[in-house]
């Protein structure tokens, strides 16, 4: 009766969210827009049993440490209260994707716990409830819940802050996004701890988020008009300007690498020489591009020319959260 068990996918935010008004609540500082993708994903199962003394966590098979199992233990308790239970829980989770190294991972993963955990305890959360509470675990979560072009509406409250899609006429299923593994590699600064010293100390911040919130309604648009040099144009400038951010830090630091250059000047290459496609980096070395479905083969012969192809991954657009227990799909 305690059983649940959800996948998710990786969503990777064309426009991008950085930073927080509200570290409990995990409320944005500014609205978020990705694209749910079909590459990456997480399934996780939880069951809540009387019988465990404590909550335990298991990535990949194997066991936590207090420091990840206790951020999970506290997504738990929400998803207890909701039920009025005080149950501890064993969480199984299964990453197809590199953790911690710039690929969404926490994303997928708190989606399919909050998807287990819906399932495991009977909650019948709606996709807004669901989203609402993905959120508390890892803001980026949220939009994992659904497929397709996704939206954060940043809110004031644990109530007005949540995903939802955003409509596209199906536009996503002419688009591929292509990763170029740069690291897999744990990186030295979390996204949480990086975007709140980014918050806290950047010159640069201000800007970022008046620039931002013309961004999203830019890339809206491009959305609309299916318009993909204007979405990738948005695209590319966004990420760049979030990155010009943790420069201003007080002390800076940055996610890229030398090889993480290398792939943007790349892209960059490819460009000019007549194949439409942007780059895009989130909290971590590795780079995505985004590009159209019909040019995906060209490009990737072009970047072999820099990258191993083991390097090379493309994605295309994802669905949202599963239920693996009752096979429907959220």
């Amino acid at each position: 009766m305690y059983n649940g068990k959800a996948r998710a996918y990786t969503n990777i935010a064309l426009i991008k969210y950085w930073g927080k008004k509200d570290q409990e609540l995990i409320l944005p500082m500014n609205n978020s827009l990705s694209l749910t993708l079909d590459a990456f994903h997480t399934e996780t199962s939880v069951h809540f049993s009387p019988d465990y003394t404590k909550d335990s966590f298991y990535l990949d098979d194997l066991e936590q440490d207090a420091k990840a199992t206790t951020k999970v233990s506290r997504f738990l308790d929400l998803a207890r209260k909701k039920a009025g239970i005080s149950y501890c829980a064993c969480v199984k989770s299964q990453n197809f994707v590199p953790t911690a190294a710039g690929l969404a991972s926490s994303a997928s993963g708190l989606a399919a716990l909050t998807g287990a955990c819906n399932d495991a305890l009977q909650l019948g959360l709606s996709d807004k409830e669901l989203s609402q509470l993905a959120r508390r675990g890892s803001g980026s979560a949220c939009r994992s819940i659904f497929g397709g072009f996704v939206e954060w509406e940043k809110g004031d409250s644990d109530e007005t802050s949540f995903a939802q899609k955003i409509p596209s006429n199906n536009w996503e299923e002419d688009l591929a996004m292509i990763f170029i593994l740069i690291n897999d590699q744990k990186k030295e600064v979390s996204s949480r701890d990086g975007m709140q010293l980014t918050v806290e100390t950047s010159a640069y911040y201000d800007s970022w988020l008046e620039t931002t919130a013309k961004d999203i309604q830019t890339a809206k648009e491009a959305i609309l008009q299916q318009d993909f040099q204007a979405l990738g144009e948005v695209t590319e400038s966004n990420g760049l300007k979030m990155h010009a951010t943790t420069l201003a830090a007080v002390p800076p630091f940055t996610y890229w690498s030398p090889d993480s250059l290398r792939a943007m000047n790349t892209v960059r290459r490819i460009r000019k020489n007549g194949l439409s496609c942007y780059f895009t980096m989130d909290a971590g070395p590795n780079v995505k591009v985004l590009c159209q479905k019909k040019d995906v083969s060209a490009i990737l012969t072009e970047l072999q020319k820099e990258f191993e192809e083991e390097q090379l991954t493309c994605a295309y657009a994802g669905k949202g959260l599963k239920s693996l227990e009752m096979e429907v799909s959220k």
